[in-house]
């Protein structure tokens, strides 16, 4: 098999593609012939050691797969060699190769009209946005959503579920044709944050009452200012800081808005209950099927232009996702 390696913590220029042993699977695990991978903030933090999960070296990045069953480990059912599958890995890494390795419990089978490379860039932004809104925020038909950096992977997701969940979405992102994009993908209004006042266009978009449920994946100064634009009993998520910055939030917001701040950790959720997992996996395919949800793939990229990827990525010059391909296609 062939892997991309992170043999010494750096950015994504140190980065190698090598060839490694195949797979065999254990108990409860899968192997898949990997067509495609999704490229995600959390990969260019992990390879620098600025992640939650911290692999001893040397490891292969990347947290979400889409391919072929070509094994599987003993006591494995409802799955069959041949099947299409994509895969969120529990580890948060090893996916950047040409086969990986997941626990069965992991593993979506995917429909006809869904190909590898839509596949590949769908778990994890559309997992964490949904278990966001509706574990986290308890987002309701009716209810006003925000969403920050909202043309990005996981901001998209939250677009078109906000949407699919029977909210008003107001998409918030840095250009003008970033939130062209996120109106493409249902967002009903947009503010420019580079050139809008944040707060002061919130709460004119909201008759003056603020957002429901802000959504935030990107930290740095626009989090204090989206929170003082939140409705009263409103939900401020925090999903992640690709900005770079975590903020520091006056905690007096949250008495004199009577609001909650809410954290989001969708990886430690799945671990917790996977069972869970499983069901808003199949929750969210539906919603695929009958066409609410329609990832945004803006460029691919081959195992070798992996540093290409995640340095685009971690220059917040991407709309969408961006997905690695094996050549099994």
């Amino acid at each position: 098999m062939k892997a991309v390696l992170c043999k010494a913590l750096g950015l994504p220029e140190t980065l190698v593609v090598e060839e490694l042993p195949d797979y065999k699977p254990g108990p409860g695990q899968v192997v898949v012939d990997v067509h495609a991978c999704g490229v995600n903030f959390p990969d260019y933090l992990i390879i620098q050691g600025k992640y939650q999960a911290r692999p001893k070296l040397p490891f292969s990045p990347g947290a979400e797969v889409a391919g072929v069953i070509s094994a599987l480990g003993a006591g494995v059912t409802g799955l069959k060699v041949g099947d299409r599958v994509l895969s969120f890995i529990g580890t948060g890494y090893g996916g950047f190769a040409d086969q990986a390795l997941v626990q069965a419990e992991m593993v979506t089978k995917i429909p006809p009209q869904m190909d590898f490379d839509t596949a590949s860039a769908f778990i994890l932004t559309y997992g964490t946005s949904y278990y966001s809104l509706k574990d986290r925020g308890d987002l309701k038909p009716g209810e006003t959503l925000l969403v920050l950096g909202a043309a990005g992977g996981v901001g998209l997701a939250a677009v078109e579920l906000g949407k699919a969940m029977g909210a008003r979405v107001i998409a918030a992102a840095s250009t003008d044709e970033k939130l062209a994009a996120c109106k493409a993908h249902g967002a009903d209004e947009g503010i420019n944050y580079d050139k809008e006042d944040l707060k002061e266009r919130i709460k004119a978009l909201t008759g003056g009452k603020g957002a429901d449920v802000i959504y935030d994946p990107v930290g740095g100064d626009y989090s204090e200012a989206a929170l003082r634009a939140i409705n009263w009993n409103g939900r401020f998520l925090v999903v992640g800081f690709a900005n770079g910055e975590i903020p520091k939030i006056p905690l007096n917001l949250t008495l004199l808005k009577g609001c909650q701040i809410v954290g989001v950790f969708w990886g430690a959720s799945i671990e917790r209950d996977v069972a869970h997992f499983q069901k808003r996996s199949e929750e969210l395919m539906h919603y695929y099927v009958q066409g609410k949800l329609k990832p945004l793939v803006t460029g691919k990229y081959p195992l070798k232009e992996v540093a290409t990827a995640l340095n685009l990525l971690a220059a917040r010059k991407v709309m969408g996702k961006l997905v690695l391909t094996t050549g099994r296609s």
